[in-house]
């Protein structure tokens, strides 16, 4: 499987938490995008709507992005930093907000086609829960559904990727793993709405990469967009890919070329207090290395993956790692 490499430009940024609210020093848009096209093998970025991109400078950013060599992967709409969608962005009950959030969306998709990008991934962080009892669950997903049912009909030409994640910013989130976000696909109902796997939320949903990229391909072949990072399981760590997680990436590369997955291998992490270039470099370089394995052994693969053999799979990771 020949292997496209691309990252969201803000990992390349300053970082922050709840405890220090800088660990590194700024950085401008053009001194990020120069480092994204210095990592070996990368060839594209995701740029955030409003971070990265806006309707006054989108001239000026495909020019650079030419300069450089450099596509522009995706365009994701900031639907989670803003105070404002505090209680739901898409689906939140305030009439305001919610239309608030849709002029988001909606000039995030408006940027993607002004700078040829096919895709708009969309993570609606904010909509979700804390608390029992305070919440709708059919009129949230209710509101979520008939936005984006909007979206897909205004720009039948791009295709909008649906990103779900269990928690963080919110308690629950309503798109909290690869069978729910499926469903809301389903309901949605339009060709040109799926699904964005970010590995490190599926580890966080307790999910295993290989199956989930497999019910994708299985309800509707829906898998248009994948995030790389890796963490410990517990939280989204964001940290460089095979850190942790090793053996379940050889498994997922192996299920992406077995379900025809041609997109971007994107990474989205947040390196908070190492040099971020290099750690996504790291990452590239380790999806470089375990794709080379697995379209080296993939026949190999498939056999043992009908054997069912634990001894199997033990004998050939020891013999290849």
């Amino acid at each position: 499987m020949k292997q496209k490499y691309s990252l969201v430009l803000g990992n390349l940024g300053n970082t922050k938490d709840r405890f220090c609210g800088a660990y590194k020093e700024p950085i401008n848009t053009v001194e990020m995008l120069k480092q994204a096209a210095a990592i070996p093998k990368n060839k594209g970025v995701e740029l955030i709507e409003t971070w990265d991109i806006t309707p006054d400078n989108v001239k000026q950013m495909r020019r650079l992005l030419d300069d450089l060599g450099l596509a522009c992967v995706s365009v994701i709409p900031d639907l989670f930093t803003d105070k404002l969608y505090k209680q739901g962005g898409l689906s939140a009950a305030n009439s305001a907000v919610r239309n608030k959030a849709l002029s988001s969306l909606r000039g995030a998709c408006e940027s993607a086609l002004a700078l040829n990008c096919s895709i708009v991934n969309l993570w609606p962080g904010q909509d979700g829960y804390d608390y029992l009892l305070t919440t709708d669950y059919i009129g949230y997903r209710e509101r979520l559904t008939e936005a984006v049912v909007k979206i897909a009909d205004e720009f039948p030409s791009l295709k909008i990727s649906l990103e779900y994640k269990p928690k963080e910013p919110r308690n629950r989130s309503l798109l909290a793993t690869m069978a729910d976000t499926l469903l809301v696909i389903q309901k949605i109902g339009r060709n040109n709405v799926g699904v964005t796997i970010d590995t490190g939320h599926a580890f966080l949903a307790n999910e295993s990469l290989g199956e989930s990229i497999g019910l994708a391909k299985q309800f509707g072949n829906k898998l248009l967009h994948m995030h790389f990072n890796d963490n410990h399981g517990s939280w989204d760590d964001d940290m460089i890919v095979g850190s942790v997680h090793t053996i379940c990436y050889i498994e997922a590369l192996w299920w992406l070329r077995r379900c025809e997955y041609t997109g971007w291998l994107s990474m989205d992490q947040y390196p908070y207090r190492i040099e971020a270039a290099a750690a996504i470099g790291e990452s590239v370089l380790w999806l470089e290395r375990l794709g080379a394995l697995v379209d080296t052994h993939y026949e190999k693969l498939a056999a043992i993956i009908s054997e069912d053999s634990p001894i199997a799979v033990s004998r050939f990771l020891r013999e290849n790692l």
